[in-house]
């Protein structure tokens, strides 16, 4: 870059090093390429070099040819009807003639030529050439270019390969000049200009904007400079040189420099855009994979809560169907005409168990089994569910796996894939491993130590329905007899019985009350623990989802910020 700059070009390159050193930083942490990340520094090496003019094309194109026209001598470059260049050469201004070698295939030839003290001149190998190594090198050199001479031949304009190679290089924002070589092979200005209007036409399709293009005939203007000066006007080489004087200028060269590195940048944020839309829209789905599972979870949880109740209420039928019977056989039983059998040891507690209690502990404990049952088994849909569910969406979802990209590209795709995989397996693990026998046993064991500890029944824990529900109704007969024996006048029956009904009444709905809280509160602590191992084997993949969507959200904040700075900055540098 000049050493002598204005005031108002200080402060552009300045600003220009500080975005782009932001777009570094922000590649740097968003998984790009080093391809990409080596391009963009290799731009910004670039401002503190002499402006760098790429002349690109493909073989037999006459590059060397135009380059050694162009600078005004013979014999600096090789040319011939074979791939003569098989470096990439830069050339640069020296005191004498000389060779040497670079890395990457790039040799520097030096020579004393005015020209080459403000700018240096690079000649690519033919983009079609044999070695396809060659075109990695013309691509690769391509974004460090700050304008780039396109030449096409006269014979062979516009071939499907340039086509190629100049859609690589309009990604990277590069200006170009068209140069038409061998222009002096036609002698019909019709056929010239058919030529000429073609490559006009598919070059700004190409770049989007009427191109520069310039037909030339590096063979005539070689002779013109080399002394036969009446070839100079048909060389077509006058209104070229002025093109790039004009835009060559200390200002244009200026402008064209900071475009360079600019146009680099911008080509990279927006393919990381690109790439990172991908990642957000697979994010997306994941999101949407999550919620569907949690609407699931919440559809479960109410159809489950309703379901329970339901079935609580059978037992609740149960136990208000004993007591319909308790009422009828105290009317029936305490009575003047039964006093024979009321004093009849044992005789109240016997009829009372066969009249009223009946099966009833049979019953509850079946609806307790029947309830226990339903709940393993809606435990195994529900996983069952979530397992086809994921494995769908896996299947939907799985279209960026390992392989497919570089292994920075692959790291969001290959973590998200492993964990939805881990995700699938625990919930196919889970159902393919369960033991509804087991499962059930264990339920049980649960349920009935926490039905042993309900409050007065005085059942030792671990004891069945059964035999807490007995002992209850035993209690109430008990009690039962003990005030028949202590009362049998006749106007104590009334109010005996009375006092027995209200008493059966209050133990049964202590004791449903007790049993079906018991229940409750049981079938919630195994809904939660069901529920709890599918939240522990989603929740790995959730934060992996939170984070990686936090992630993302921020790197593509910072590159459209620098998008949107790259873009002014190129507006403001195009306005010089």
């Amino acid at each position: 870059m000049d050493a002598r700059l204005t005031n108002e070009q200080e402060t552009l390159l300045k600003r220009t090093r500080d975005i782009l050193g932001g777009v570094r930083d922000t590649l740097a942490s968003s998984s790009s390429t080093a391809e990409e990340r080596e391009a963009l520094a290799e731009s910004m090496r670039q401002l503190d070099e002499l402006f760098l003019l790429v002349v690109a094309g493909e073989f037999n194109a006459g590059k060397s040819s135009f380059v050694n026209a162009l600078l005004g001598t013979e014999g600096l470059l090789q040319t011939g009807v074979t791939p003569t260049t098989s470096q990439i050469w830069l050339l640069k201004h020296g005191a004498e003639l000389s060779e040497s070698p670079r890395e990457k295939g790039v040799w520097v030839q030096t020579a004393p030529i005015p020209m080459l003290e403000t700018l240096n001149i690079v000649d690519t190998p033919g983009t079609n050439a044999i070695n396809r190594e060659h075109e990695a090198l013309t691509t690769d050199f391509i974004p460090r270019s700050d304008l780039v001479l396109f030449l096409t031949s006269a014979d062979r304009p516009f071939s499907e390969s340039e086509r190629q190679f100049l859609e690589k290089i309009s990604e990277w924002g590069k200006k170009i000049i068209f140069v038409i070589n061998k222009i002096d092979m036609f002698e019909d200005d019709s056929d010239r200009n058919q030529v000429i209007q073609f490559v006009t036409d598919q070059a700004r399709e190409l770049i989007g904007e009427k191109p520069n293009v310039f037909p030339v005939s590096a063979k005539l203007a070689a002779k013109a400079k080399a002394g036969n000066p009446q070839h100079w006007e048909a060389s077509g080489f006058d209104p070229l040189e002025k093109h790039i004087e004009s835009t060559l200028d200390e200002r244009g060269r200026f402008r064209l420099k900071l475009l360079n590195p600019i146009g680099v940048g911008k080509k990279l944020v927006e393919s990381r855009l690109d790439y990172i839309s991908g990642d957000w829209s697979m994010l997306e789905q994941d999101k949407q994979l999550l919620s569907d599972i949690e609407g699931q979870m919440s559809f479960y949880d109410d159809d489950i809560e309703r379901n329970f109740e339901a079935r609580l209420s059978e037992i609740q039928t149960i136990l208000y169907e004993m007591e319909q019977r308790g009422n009828a056989f105290f009317d029936d039983t305490l009575r003047i005409g039964r006093i024979p059998d009321l004093i009849r040891r044992g005789y109240v507690a016997e009829q009372f168990e066969t009249d009223v209690l009946k099966d009833v502990p049979r019953q509850i404990e079946d609806r307790v089994g029947e309830l226990v049952d339903w709940m393993v088994e809606q435990d195994l849909r529900q996983w069952t569910a979530v397992s086809d569910h994921l494995s769908k969406r896996n299947d939907a979802l799985n279209t960026r796996v390992v392989g497919s990209g570089t292994a920075q590209e692959t790291t969001l795709a290959y973590d998200r894939q492993r964990l939805v995989d881990s995700i699938s397996k625990s919930a196919r693990k889970s159902v393919d491993s369960y033991d509804k026998v087991h499962e059930i046993d264990q339920i049980n064991v649960r349920v009935r130590e926490a039905i042993g500890g309900v409050a007065g029944l005085g059942v030792a824990a671990g004891a069945t329905v059964t035999v807490a529900l007995t002992t209850a109704m035993l209690d109430v007969t008990g009690i039962l007899a003990g005030m028949i024996i202590g009362g049998l006048g006749l106007f104590v029956f009334p109010n005996r019985r009375n006092k027995a009904k209200a008493d059966l009444a209050k133990r049964l709905a202590d004791m449903k009350d007790e049993l079906l809280n018991t229940l409750r509160d049981q079938f919630h602590r195994e809904h939660r623990r069901s529920r709890q191992r599918l939240d522990d084997a989603i929740a790995p993949f959730s934060r992996f989802v939170r984070a990686e969507s936090s992630k993302i959200e921020d790197v593509r904040d910072r590159l459209m910020d620098l998008d949107h700075e790259l873009a002014g900055l190129s507006q403001q540098t195009e306005a010089l």
